[in-house]
């Protein structure tokens, strides 16, 4: 299979996750519950996990990081620890429905900072006449349909200016781009594990700058026994339950293979992978192809709408000669109305540290003989 859908998924990852997962469900347990061997083990791989993603993302002390089953969980601890009904939330055009349907539940007013695609200086513009007043803000990193890199460290100023606390949704940045923390001042950043960070599944990680956070769950966290109450610390406050150890073995794995390569490298091999992709289909009237100008304004992911064909339809035929990808609105129905294809959706086809470039040619080479053969019917 080619594999062309990895802002929605991590399929090829490092070798090191697979062994690493098969390695704690054969050799550990539960942290925090027992002094046992095994038990110590899963709280010492924990703890080295936090330790790498603080490392990597500027968070200096590790019980900040918190393990999470997904960013949307880390998104609805942010946001429903910041805002309350009937309060002014700020977001860009192409934020998830995991940021706008908890808003919506929650009863928040929220307030739509719109800006064109590609456009970081009007992004940055929207935020600036929208935040006063604001009771809190949200931006995602990079848009998930478009790779849209938005200006985050500069709305992430205007915040500071503002005294808006600032929630940064990282689910296509890390792993990717550089994020730091301490520079940003951002109240909370969400990430899944299995993204960019080449994790398993059922992972996810809340980067929290401090511990006054409102717990989803309340329950057992091998602390505190004597306690109804649910602690005050983090990260315990915010993990009630039995951990997903061998989940996180993997994601420390996923980690510690990004830390081994060279700055940039991943951001460079997949900027590569999108042109030689967009060259490819570039040109053609019955393709319409999301790209930027300006590479620091576009991770690896090209959207393209197939003028003709409709994109699901696209997107199977593909998927039969062995080439996944994605088609729709992408759960980012406002991203879509952002760009203008919202009527349409896009085809996204998107890559990962592992995508080769014999096999983007060979996908641009079957979409174009998809295209071809529905023309002349």
């Amino acid at each position: 299979m080619i594999y062309l859908d990895s802002a929605a998924t991590s399929y090829h990852k490092p070798a090191a996750v697979r062994h690493a997962v098969l390695r704690a469900l054969t050799t550990m347990t539960s942290p925090g519950r027992g002094g046992y061997p095994s038990a110590m083990e899963a709280a010492d791989t924990l703890y080295a996990c936090r330790c790498a993603l603080g490392d990597l993302f500027g968070v200096e002390d590790p019980a900040n990081v918190v393990f999470t089953s997904s960013a949307t969980h880390g998104l609805n601890i942010a946001l429903k620890t910041l805002v309350g009904p009937g309060d002014r939330v700020v977001i860009s055009g192409f934020e998830h429905n995991a940021v706008t349907r908890p808003l919506r539940a929650i009863g928040a007013e929220t307030v739509v900072a719109a800006s064109p695609l590609f456009d970081p200086d009007a992004a940055v513009e929207a935020y600036r006449r929208a935040l006063p007043g604001a009771k809190a803000a949200v931006c995602c990193h990079v848009s998930n349909v478009f790779g849209y890199v938005l200006p985050v460290e500069r709305i992430a100023a205007l915040c500071r200016e503002e005294g808006v606390p600032l929630v940064i949704d990282a689910a296509q940045s890390a792993g990717v781009l550089p994020l730091d923390m301490r520079e940003l001042g951002a109240a909370f950043t969400a990430m899944p594990g299995h993204k960019g960070l080449l994790g398993p599944q059922g992972t996810g990680v809340l980067l929290c700058a401090s511990d006054a956070v409102l717990p989803l769950l309340e329950g057992g966290t091998g602390s505190l026994g004597e306690s109804e109450e649910m602690p005050e610390f983090l990260p315990d406050r915010l993990e009630a339950g039995t951990h997903n150890v061998p989940g996180i073995a993997g994601l420390l794995a996923g980690v510690s293979w990004l830390q081994r390569q060279e700055p940039g490298a991943v951001r460079t091999h997949e900027t590569a992978l999108r042109h030689r992709l967009a060259n490819a289909l570039r040109g053609r009237r019955d393709l319409r192809l999301f790209e930027a100008e300006e590479d620091a304004c576009q991770t690896g992911v090209l959207s393209v709408v197939t003028d003709g064909l409709d994109g699901e339809e696209a997107a199977r035929q593909l998927g039969e000669a062995g080439i996944a990808v994605r088609a729709g609105l992408h759960c980012a129905p406002l991203a879509h109305r952002s760009a203008g294809t919202f009527d349409t959706g896009t085809l996204r086809l998107s890559v990962s540290p592992f995508t080769t470039e014999r096999e983007i040619d060979a996908a641009a080479a079957r979409l174009i003989e998809i295209l071809e053969r529905s023309a002349r019917k």
